[in-house]
């Protein structure tokens, strides 16, 4: 019996998953564990696998978004009626309604007995465009373009919509004749101002789709910026003696140690002495973790990855640089997997390599608290009643005021400069 491949949740916050790339082709024979697509989550890039024998009979979505439990695909035996398989899983109630509908269905197609002028095309209802068969991709360029999905042709199986389809209409609409001009008010009358317009013959921009990532980035930092009331605190920590110790390190270290490694370390050193700063809000209660687990933030190409490194208090500096490393370079080619980037209790982010001085951070959920590191910067600076040359290095605590307050919050922070300005103590 065929079996009808729907979209998988691939991590905790999935909503839809993107279809990337096919590596399978209709009429390929499948084994069960093999790979027929690249499938981008909100947070990786991850390989959708076949549970089952047999032969792929169709692929309903070629590329795009598809919803959770949205139908991707059909498998079966070689010959076996697909279309018969996909009404029978949409009849069922558990299907995306982005399919083709069974056959036995009326179709929502109007024939014309004449072509009639385009401004004479019926329209469909309000709410009909659902029952128009289109494949999720061109019904997404359709309400980006503004184009009536009810107003296009489908040229894919059983009249469905597809890509191609809204290109082809939306040049259509392009190369149409414009109507004729109305004729010049009389002179009687006062002539129209008319604004001046830029030529839209070519559109000097780039617009592009919002990735799964892009998406998620937006909805959790916004549910996070406008839901956790942020204060921040800001200080200033001499780096001169951690510049130092850092040398020293690297003499004996088997990995060249970082400064984020020991801004790591130190954080993680901090943490155990403030436990209230180790915490998550969670709406009724109020959760202070035991284990310090600290999530690093990495820049990728379309935004930004959260890995997380485990039990940081426990491991040494070349640990640190080590796993820092890996998960880093896993995210930057999309390769992290959900398990990697979970279970944070605080966060660090690091502009300092970019040469960024000071900013403020948005808190990662569910963390109480993220640090902003800016760059080692040479400044005069007093000492003991003489100007002299200092390693200034600024941070920024972002708090959520729920948990944390002001003072605790502060105190934090003094151990934290304690540390880094006397990094002896983190062998204490």
């Amino acid at each position: 019996m065929a079996e009808v491949i729907r979209m998988p949740r691939m991590s905790d916050t999935m909503e839809e998953g993107n279809i990337v790339n096919w590596l399978k082709n209709e009429g390929d024979a499948v084994e069960s564990g093999e790979t027929l697509a690249e499938v981008e989550t909100d947070k990786a890039t991850m390989e959708l696998d076949s549970y089952f024998d047999g032969v792929l009979l169709h692929i309903a979505v070629k590329e795009g978004p598809v919803p959770i439990d949205g139908i991707i695909a059909v498998i079966g035996e070689a010959g076996e009626d697909w279309k018969k398989a996909i009404a029978e899983a949409e009849g069922n109630g558990n299907g995306s309604g982005e399919t083709e509908k069974a056959p036995s269905e009326p179709t929502e197609t109007v024939k014309e007995a004449a072509p009639a002028p385009a401004s004479a095309t019926p329209s469909p209802a309000a709410g009909d465009d659902k029952r128009v068969k289109a494949s999720p991709l061109a019904r997404s360029m359709a309400k980006e373009s503004g184009v009536d999905i009810g107003s296009v042709s489908g040229s894919g199986d059983g009249g469905r919509i597809v890509k191609r389809d809204v290109e082809a209409y939306i040049e259509e609409q392009k190369s149409a004749p414009q109507p004729a001009a109305q004729p010049a008010a009389p002179a009687t009358e006062a002539p129209a101002v008319t604004p001046f317009v830029f030529s839209t013959g070519e559109a000097n921009y780039e617009e592009k789709p919002i990735s799964q990532m892009r998406k998620t980035i937006a909805r959790r930092l916004a549910e996070s910026k406008f839901t956790a009331p942020h204060f921040y605190l800001a200080l200033e920590i001499d780096m001169g003696r951690a510049i130092q110790v850092r040398q020293r390190l690297n003499e004996v270290s088997p990995v060249k140690i970082s400064f984020n490694d020991l801004v790591v370390k130190a954080v993680a050193a901090s943490l155990r002495q403030h436990p209230a700063v180790n915490s998550s809000w969670l709406g009724d209660k109020i959760r202070y973790n035991k284990d310090v687990h600290i999530g690093v933030a990495v820049a990728v190409e379309d935004g930004l990855l959260v890995p997380v490194i485990r039990y940081a208090d426990m491991k040494s500096l070349s640990q640190i640089n080590t796993e820092v490393k890996g998960l880093a370079g896993l995210a930057k080619v999309r390769k992290l997997q959900p398990e990697q980037m979970q279970g944070n209790t605080f966060t660090i982010s690091n502009l300092g390599m970019f040469g960024i001085e000071e900013f403020t951070a948005i808190i990662n959920p569910p963390d109480s608290c993220i640090l902003a590191v800016g760059g080692i910067i040479e400044k005069p600076v007093v000492k003991d009643g003489q100007i002299v040359v200092g390693n200034m290095m600024k941070v920024t605590l972002s708090c959520d005021h729920r948990t944390v307050d002001g003072a605790t919050g502060a105190q934090f922070l003094q151990t934290l400069r304690g540390i880094l300005e006397d990094p002896i103590r983190l062998l204490v």
